[in-house]
C-alpha cells in the first residue's frame, strides 16, 4: 500500500503540475505572475534586454548551448574556489579545512552536471557557505538548465518562432521562470515539511549530546572514557528539499537520506520518495501539452511508467528474498543488510528504484547491500537514463532513442524517416549515433582502465562484487546519478575525482548538446504533409518498437558487463548456500533419495 500510495501520489499532482509548467514556459498567464518585476531584475543582472512585448531575444541552437556552457563555466568556477578556500571564508563555525584540489575539481564538476556524486562527507568537510553557496545554489542551477534545454528542444520540434525558425528561445529567460516559478515554490513548500518533521534548519554550530552509556577508547596506549557525541546540524532542510525536487541526490550527511536527521519519520520518507520522481513526471505531462501533441506526451509516459513499473517490481521482489551471504548467520526474512530498520526492505528497495529512475542518487539505504540481483536493477535503470530521468534530461535522452527508432523504421517500410513532418537526414543521425556511443564508451572504458591496474583496485572488494563497484561507479557518474556502490575503497582518490570528473563534464553536456543540435536542424526544415504513409509516433506500435530498440541497444551494450558482476555473483551465492557446512546435518543416502522423491 505504500508503494502503491506513492505512485498515486506522484500522478495526482504531476498532472495539474504539468499543465501549470507548460503554461508559464510558453509565456501564458498564471497564478505567478507577480514574479515578474523579479525577474525582470534577474533579466537585466544576466544582460537579458525585453521588448515592448516583453520578450527576449531568441537564440539558435547554438546560442543556446554558448549561453548554458559559459553560465555553468563560470559557477563551476566560482564554486571550485568557495571549496578550496572555505577554511578563511565566513559562515565556518566548526573550523573546517580546505579541499584538496583534485577532490574539490570532482565536487565542482559533479555539482555543475546534477550529479553530486560526493566523495566527501558534507557534514565534516564542507562549511556551511559551501553548503549552501557551493552546493545547495548549485542544486537550482543545474535542474533549472536542464529542464530549460528540454523546453528549446520542443520548440525545434514545433519549428521554432514562425518569424525566426531556428528560435529556440533565450537560455537566461527559461532558467529564470523554471527557477522562480517552479523549483524555488516547491522547495520552500517541501524544506517547510520536512522541518517539521525534525530535519535541521539552522545557522548554529555543531550540538553536543550526552551519551547515554559512555564508552572506553584507547588513544596512543591510553584509553580515554567519552561521554558526549558531536553532532553535526546546519540548514539541512533547505538542501534536502532541493536535493530530492531537483533531482540532485547530494545530501548534508555522508549516508544521505538513510541518517535520521536527514530522514526523521515515515512522512518525511514518503515525502522525499515523492519528490524524487514528480518533477520528472510533471515535465512528461507538459511536453504533450506543450508540444499540442497529447498522444506522443502519453506514449512517452507509458514508455517510462512500463519501464519503472517493471524494475521497481523486481528489485523489491529481490530484496524480500534472503542474503545468500548471510545463509546460516541472520534469521529467515527480507535483506535488511545495510537498510534503516525503521524503514524496512521495501521502502529502500523502491526509492533506489525511482532514484536511479531519475538522475537523482539520493539514498535511504546501502546499495553496495543489496542482493547480486537487486543491485543489478539500480545499474539498468541508469544504462536506459531516461526512466523520467533528470529533470528536463530524461526526456533528452529518449528523444534520442526516438530519433534512431525513427529511422530504423523508415528504413524498414522503405520511407524517407519523418519526425513531425521533419526529415532525419544523414548529420542528424550521425549525431545521434555519436550520443549513443559515448556512453559505452566512457562506462566500459574507463572500468577497463580502472580494473587493469593494480593500484586502483587494491582496496577493492574481491571478485564479481567488486567488478559491479566500479562499473557502478563509472555508470552512475555518467548518468549523471551520483549514488554508488560505496565498497570502492579508494574513491576519494587522484585517479576516480579526475577520471570522474572528466566524464561527469563529457556526459552531461555532450548528450544535451546533441539532442539539441538535432531539434536545431529539424527546426529550419519544410513540413511535409502527412500521409497515410507518414509514421506515427504516438501509437502502441511505436510505443513497442520504441522500447524493443532501448532495451536490445542497452543489452548488447552493458549485458556482458552485467554478466560477469551481479549475475555471476548471483550464481556462485546460490551454488554456496546449496553446498552443506560442517555444521549442517549429513543425511544418509536412503534418507536423501527419499527426501528428493518427496517422502517422509
Amino acid at each position: 500500500m505504500d508503494i502503491f500510495l506513492t505512485f498515486v501520489l506522484v500522478f495526482l499532482l504531476a498532472w495539474p503540475m504539468g499543465l501549470y509548467i507548460s503554461r508559464f514556459m510558453r509565456g501564458e498567464r498564471t497564478f505567478l505572475d507577480f514574479l515578474n518585476p523579479i525577474e525582470g531584475a534577474f533579466y537585466r543582472l544576466m544582460g537579458v534586454r525585453l521588448n515592448k512585448q516583453g520578450q527576449a531575444q531568441g537564440m539558435d541552437w547554438r546560442g543556446y548551448a554558448r549561453a548554458m556552457l559559459f553560465s555553468n563555466l563560470v559557477v563551476g568556477l566560482v564554486a571550485y574556489l568557495i571549496y578550496t578556500l572555505q577554511a578563511g571564508l565566513p559562515l565556518n563555525p566548526d573550523k573546517i579545512a580546505n579541499m584538496p584540489w583534485y577532490l574539490a575539481l570532482n565536487t565542482a564538476a559533479s555539482f555543475i552536471t546534477n550529479t553530486n556524486w560526493q566523495n566527501y562527507s558534507g557534514q565534516s568537510q564542507l562549511s556551511y557557505l559551501s553548503q549552501t553557496v557551493g552546493i545547495t545554489a548549485l542544486q537550482f542551477m543545474t535542474p533549472a538548465a536542464g529542464g530549460a534545454v528540454m523546453f528549446a528542444l520542443l520548440r525545434g520540434l514545433m519549428g521554432g518562432d514562425k518569424n525566426q525558425p531556428g528560435n529556440l528561445g533565450n537560455y537566461y529567460v527559461d532558467i529564470t521562470r523554471i527557477t522562480t516559478r517552479l523549483l524555488v515554490p516547491l522547495c520552500f513548500i517541501s524544506a517547510l515539511l520536512l522541518t517539521s518533521q525534525g530535519v535541521p534548519s539552522t545557522f548554529s554550530g555543531a550540538k553536543t549530546a550526552q551519551l547515554v552509556q559512555s564508552q572506553t577508547i584507547t588513544v596512543d596506549n591510553k584509553a580515554q572514557t567519552i561521554t558526549t557525541q558531536t553532532i553535526p546540524v546546519g540548514p539541512v532542510a533547505a538542501m534536502v528539499a532541493i536535493k530530492q525536487l531537483g533531482t540532485n541526490g547530494g545530501g548534508w550527511y555522508g549516508p544521505n537520506s538513510t541518517v535520521p536527521l536527514e530522514n526523521p519519520t515515515p512522512l518525511s520518507n514518503l515525502i522525499e520518495t515523492i519528490s524524487l520522481i514528480l518533477i520528472p513526471v510533471a515535465l512528461v505531462f507538459a511536453l504533450g501539452t506543450f508540444l499540442r501533441r497529447p498522444r506522443f506526451g502519453v506514449m512517452v509516459l507509458g514508455v517510462m511508467s512500463l519501464l519503472s513499473a517493471v524494475l521497481t517490481f523486481s528489485v523489491i521482489m529481490a530484496e524480500r528474498a534472503p542474503n545468500t551471504a548471510l545463509a546460516g548467520l541472520a534469521a529467515s526474512g527480507p535483506n535488511l543488510e545495510g537498510k534503516e530498520v525503521r524503514l524496512g526492505a521495501d521502502a529502500t528497495a523502491l526509492w533506489s528504484s525511482l532514484t536511479t529512475s531519475t538522475s537523482n542518487g539520493s539514498v535511504n539505504g546501502m546499495h553496495d547491500s543489496f542482493t547480486p540481483l537487486g543491485g543489478i536493477v539500480p545499474q539498468i535503470n541508469m544504462f536506459l537514463n531516461d526512466i523520467y530521468g533528470g529533470i528536463g534530461v530524461g526526456f533528452l535522452n529518449m528523444f534520442v532513442f526516438v530519433v534512431l527508432t525513427v529511422f530504423i523504421a523508415g528504413l524498414m517500410v522503405g520511407r524517407t524517416p519523418e519526425l513531425f513532418g521533419r526529415k532525419i537526414e544523414v548529420r542528424e543521425m550521425k549525431i545521434a549515433a555519436l550520443v549513443i556511443l559515448l556512453q559505452p564508451l566512457l562506462i566500459l572504458g574507463l572500468t577497463a582502465i580502472s580494473l587493469s591496474v593494480p593500484s586502483i583496485t587494491a582496496n577493492l572488494n574481491p571478485g564479481f562484487h567488486g567488478l559491479s563497484e566500479v562499473l557502478y561507479a563509472f555508470n552512475s557518474m555518467y548518468a549523471n546519478n551520483g549514488s554508488a556502490f560505496a565498497g570502492l575503497g579508494t574513491g576519494n582518490s587522484v585517479w576516480y575525482n579526475v577520471s570522474g570528473a572528466c566524464e561527469l563534464i563529457l556526459a552531461r553536456f555532450l548528450p544535451i548538446f546533441g539532442p539539441l543540435a538535432i531539434a536545431g536542424l529539424l527546426s529550419v526544415k519544410k513540413v511535409a504533409p502527412e500521409t497515410s504513409g507518414t509514421l506515427r509516433v504516438d501509437t502502441p506500435i511505436f510505443a513497442t518498437t520504441l522500447l524493443t530498440v532501448m532495451l536490445l541497444l542497452q543489452l548488447l551494450n552493458f549485458g556482458p558487463a552485467l554478466v560477469l558482476g551481479g549475475v555471476s555473483e548471483q550464481l556462485v551465492g546460490q551454488a554456496a548456500a546449496r553446498k552443506p557446512t560442517a555444521s549442517s546435518p549429513v543425511l544418509p543416502n536412503d534418507l536423501q533419495a527419499q527426501l528428493s522423491r518427496g517422502t517422509k
